[in-house]
């Protein structure tokens, strides 16, 4: 996604650097290639509040605000880790944004018995995890990984955690290097494509302290809200280290907490209690030190959030206050971002399909562009040396049309996992029989 992504997706030793110049880091990802990849990370009490005991009515459909920050999110996601441009982390902080507007839906759906919610909310994660560790831990086995020989798992332990390709409740195992160099895909490929995980690891304990959490802050919202950054500056600092992967999802866990909380607090109308001025100023201060704490903590990649806890918690949650104080709850998109409703309703409609698989699909890109090596056009040095300097940019055109054929092969899955009828493109272009297509907002259920 806390992170351009989070480090730490394996156990063991750290590899030796691919021929890429890739190298596992610390919390988010795995920096050098041509993209970047996520890893499995890799006060004083406020005084009482008033508690909140009921939410602020809310109209029913589709936020077209949120779902318009949920897209952008999803493609900042894409470019982070294709161009590894640490300033993205900076510029839009999209985990924190993803878990925030989760939360807020959360909260909305806590309406309802909470079991019901929690069971709802799995079932629709699970099956697109199924479908897409069917085809990785295929590739894996394929290409000669034994999970009981790896020498970075601990024999028996490393098989049974094989579990968490099917309930993300920890860290799924992958060797660090597997294929040939040479090969189609390049060796630390599974690094690559499993390192996504952490994001449905947190998102899955989110899901399920929800009922506790949003419990507490309609008590305590203060304390509630800010507690994770408490938590963030005790176990993301390394003033107490909680070791292995453990640590890593304690840490993930109190990074995006406060984002989370704010998703309830935007559900129940707190924020737009607050003069946005007031709001505002806060939200700024808070960045600020986040800043502050970042140019202090440099990671292997300069400024990038993801290799520092404290700083990323606090730039993505003033960052979260100011977009969602300021959101405006549209029923459609305006003005000129109308001409997007279409493809905001299909990342919306397929967000978890775009989000496991992207990272996979960035890889593919490779082995299609260096077919235009063998072009007769392309024999001379200086196409060569052309195409070399565009590699990216190349990638980067072809990785969307080969994101849309995966939504049209696995993401209807996702429909199956919400009990809808499967759909190839859910854009919310309705067809009916003798009439031209028309474009509407579409629901994601």
């Amino acid at each position: 996604m806390t992170h351009g992504y989070p480090t730490g997706t394996g156990t063991g030793p750290e590899p030796a650097p691919s021929p890429y110049g890739i190298t596992p880091q610390q919390p988010n990802g795995i920096p050098g290639m041509p993209y970047g990849v996520p890893q499995q990370r890799t006060a004083e009490s406020a005084p009482a509040a008033e508690p909140v005991t009921a939410p602020v009515p809310r109209k029913p459909g589709r936020d077209r605000y949120l779902d318009l920050l949920r897209s952008l999110a999803l493609v900042r996601v894409v470019v982070y880790h294709l161009f590894g441009w640490a300033w993205l982390t900076v510029l839009f902080p999209s985990m924190g944004v993803m878990f925030a507007l989760a939360g807020s839906l959360m909260a909305r759906s806590l309406n309802r018995p909470a079991m019901s919610v929690i069971r709802g909310r799995v079932r629709r994660l699970l099956p697109p995890l199924w479908a897409f560790s069917a085809v990785v831990l295929a590739l894996m086995f394929a290409n000669g990984w034994n999970p009981l020989k790896d020498p970075n798992l601990d024999g028996t332990w490393g098989l049974a955690s094989l579990f968490n390709y099917i309930v993300p409740i920890g860290a799924p195992p992958f060797p660090w290097h597997i294929g040939s160099k040479s090969g189609l895909l390049e060796d630390t490929w599974a690094v690559q494509a499993a390192g996504v995980l952490w994001y449905l690891r947190a998102y899955l304990w989110f899901v399920v302290a929800s009922p506790l959490l949003l419990w507490a802050f309609r008590r305590a919202p203060w304390p509630t809200l800010l507690a994770p950054l408490g938590l963030t500056a005790i176990v993301g600092t390394g003033l107490v280290i909680i070791p292995g992967e453990t640590g890593n999802a304690v840490t993930d866990f109190a990074v995006y907490g406060s984002c989370w909380v704010l998703g309830f607090a935007h559900n129940d109308g707190m924020l737009k209690k607050i003069p946005r001025y007031v709001a505002v100023s806060g939200a700024s201060l808070v960045m600020a030190f986040g800043l502050w704490w970042a140019s202090n903590h440099l990671g292997p990649d300069g400024w990038d959030l993801n290799d520092i806890p404290l700083a990323q918690a606090t730039w993505s949650f003033g960052f979260v206050v100011i977009l969602l104080q300021y959101s405006p709850s549209w029923q459609e998109l305006p003005g000129r971002l109308a001409k997007w409703d279409r493809l905001v309703t299909l990342s919306n409609n397929r967000a978890v399909t775009i989000y496991l698989w992207h990272n996979l699909l960035i890889m593919a890109t490779v082995p299609i562009i260096d077919l235009a090596y063998k072009l007769p056009f392309m024999q001379s040095e200086r196409a060569v040396g052309a195409l070399d300097s565009a590699y990216t940019i190349w990638m980067f055109a072809l990785v969307w049309p080969l994101i849309g054929l995966m939504v049209m092969a696995v993401g209807w899955v996702e429909d199956l996992a919400a009990k809808r009828k499967p759909r190839l493109w859910p854009n919310g272009v309705k067809r009916s029989v003798g009439t031209q297509p028309r474009s509407r907002a579409a629901h994601r259920g």
